[in-house]
């Protein structure tokens, strides 16, 4: 089996490479890959193992995958960019944008309450199918006719999925174009970066197949063992929608493996990239990368002040993650290279975040999902070592 990295490491981050190939050991039928950016520009980019463990293909340079909640950062960016340019404004009611939104008990639910995960729609009340998933206007009427799980603003829990349909049909409103054309438009497109919130048919063949490593499918089977099937499990159904998928989120053919998901926009959950386009889209928010610069200074301060920590709504052990307009912020749970980072984690082990001060633009995509994943963070440790962050 193929766990030989290749690529690129400059000199001085020799410990950080030394983490990526840490990661194979244990782990020898994954596929995984590193980029990092400092000041713009590329010190490490590596790639290596399997990107179909059933067919033992190897992870190429150009493997893209799926990065999961990956996509609520690149969202955020896109709705920062928005407020930057006074198109968006996070104080303002949703209903400024989506006038049908104002039903329910959701009159005053502001757009920064979409962001930060206070809307009150963490989870559908009524059953959802796959066939709902790939319809935006299904998912859109779903929820703007939903009544909240909490009152919006009062508290927040994580948008694991609707967060994207949330926001996203906020920014169809104000830009006329979906989420995945106004992403290529404004940030893919320009940075020439392999990264798409709808998976475009002639890509499809790159895309690494997700497997579910042991700890997930434990920690997915201990929750479903304790469950009260006596009331509705509001965290289960975050995930699954009601059952459009498993609570892993894929199958060999089915949720985020199936094509047909990969190719609708899931702002929430379903973008597309290679962990190099990551890494120079997070480089770009802080600083110039490829000629491109997506926010300013004041834009990313103002978006990345701590809106939801804490305990949520519905009770999970800690530690727990901050978050600002849509970004997740350092914290216990996720930890960066220093409190000014930003970015979001991904289901399975991704990680993706920008360091304003140190000018770092950093993405790990793997295609094996763990649980409690230790990969990632180990990798950013050595980085934080070696730049002494």
């Amino acid at each position: 089996m193929n766990t030989d990295a290749c690529g690129f490491v400059a000199s001085g981050y020799e410990a950080v490479a030394d983490e990526f190939h840490n990661a194979f050991a244990c782990n020898p039928t994954m596929g995984a890959a590193l980029a990092i950016r400092v000041d713009g520009h590329p010190v490490v980019d590596l790639w290596g193992g399997l990107a179909d463990a059933r067919t033992e293909q190897p992870w190429k340079e150009d493997t893209a995958s799926v990065v999961f909640s990956c996509t609520k950062g690149l969202s955020a960016i896109l709705a920062a960019r928005l407020v930057e340019e006074g198109r968006l404004a996070y104080e303002a009611p949703v209903a400024r944008y989506w006038p049908e939104y104002a039903v329910a008990g959701k009159e005053t639910t502001t757009v920064g309450d979409l962001l930060a995960h206070r809307a009150g729609l963490s989870a559908p009340r009524v059953d959802l199918t796959v066939d709902d998933v790939l319809d935006w206007q299904r998912m859109a009427q779903v929820l703007q006719e939903q009544q909240p799980l909490w009152q919006p603003g009062a508290d927040y829990a994580y948008h694991a999925i609707t967060h994207g349909w949330l926001i996203g049909q906020v920014m169809r409103n104000v830009t006329g174009s979906s989420v995945g054309e106004y992403f290529q438009k404004l940030v893919a497109g320009p940075l020439h970066a392999d990264a798409w919130i709808g998976l475009p048919e002639r890509q499809r063949d790159r895309i690494a197949h997700q497997t579910v490593g042991a700890t997930l499918s434990t920690l997915v089977a201990d929750q479903a063992a304790a469950r009260d099937l006596s009331a509705p499990d509001w965290l289960d159904r975050a995930m699954t929608l009601g059952g459009a998928f498993d609570a892993t989120l894929v199958g060999e053919h089915t949720g985020f493996n199936d094509y047909s998901v990969q190719a609708a926009e899931i702002p929430g959950a379903g973008g597309i990239a290679t962990a190099r386009a990551l890494a120079a889209i997070w480089s770009a928010t802080v600083t110039e990368t490829d000629g491109v610069r997506l926010l300013s200074r004041d834009t990313t301060d103002a978006a990345t002040r701590v809106q939801s920590e804490g305990a949520p709504f519905f009770t999970t052990e800690g530690p727990y993650s901050r978050w600002g307009m849509g970004f997740q912020l350092d914290s216990e749970a996720r930890r960066y290279l220093t409190p000014q980072g930003f970015g979001h984690d991904g289901a399975g082990g991704q990680v993706a975040f920008a360091e304003p001060d140190l000018k770092v633009g950093f993405a790990f995509t793997t295609n094996l999902m763990e649980a409690g994943d230790a990969r990632g963070t180990a990798i950013v440790n050595a980085l934080r070592q070696t730049l002494g962050a």
